[in-house]
């Protein structure tokens, strides 16, 4: 990708704090499908076409209540199986906001994130 490709000031890469390096890729890859690239036992990439957009990052402890992470589906119910198939725990059910619906999820470590969709 070269710099032409960037976004200036835009969000690059997100790195995700998780416990269990072994069960979040399993969670991730279950729910979402995503790929990793593996850094050694502490650090995983996150596929995308082109390169990675985030990362797993190890850490003994995970803090919560900073930035929420909002994926989108073009499915929000299927997607809301999946998250529930893999085992993460529904913080929040699935609601109406304007320009779609969307649920708030936490992963095996404990981290909120949200899916949304138009529908």
């Amino acid at each position: 990708m070269s710099d032409a490709d960037q976004i200036h000031h835009g969000i690059d890469y997100i790195e995700i704090a998780v416990t269990d390096m072994v069960e979040s890729k399993r969670f991730y890859e279950a729910a979402f499908g995503w790929k990793f690239n593996d850094y050694g036992a502490g650090y995983a990439g996150i596929r995308k076409q082109g390169g990675e957009a985030g990362g797993l990052r190890l850490e003994a402890k995970v803090s919560t209540g900073g930035p929420l992470v909002i994926l989108y589906s073009n499915d929000l119910d299927a997607t809301l199986a999946g998250v529930r198939e893999a085992g993460g725990r529904i913080a929040k059910e699935p609601f109406g906001f304007p320009g779609g619906r969307r649920f708030h999820f936490e992963d095996p470590s404990g981290n909120e994130l949200a899916v949304w969709s138009e529908e």
